[in-house]
């Protein structure tokens, strides 16, 4: 669970990374191989942005010290 700014940061760099990692996975890969590697990049990445959303809701995203480092 993110819980502040730093956390943000890293989870949308984390998202940034693994999307790169699909995009190269899609194409080394026809379709149909590594799909299971596929599927879990994917879950990775919306389990990620379900967070980012959650916090992007939270009280903490709207305080003025959120974005303070």
């Amino acid at each position: 669970m993110i819980s502040n700014a730093v956390e943000y940061e890293k989870a949308q760099e984390e998202i940034r990374d693994l999307e790169e990692r699909l995009r190269d996975l899609q194409r080394t890969n026809p379709v149909g191989t590594k799909g299971f590697t596929k599927a879990g990049i994917r879950k990775l990445i919306a389990r990620l942005q379900e967070e980012l959303a959650l916090f992007e809701g939270s009280e903490e995203a709207r305080s003025p010290h959120a974005t303070e480092h």
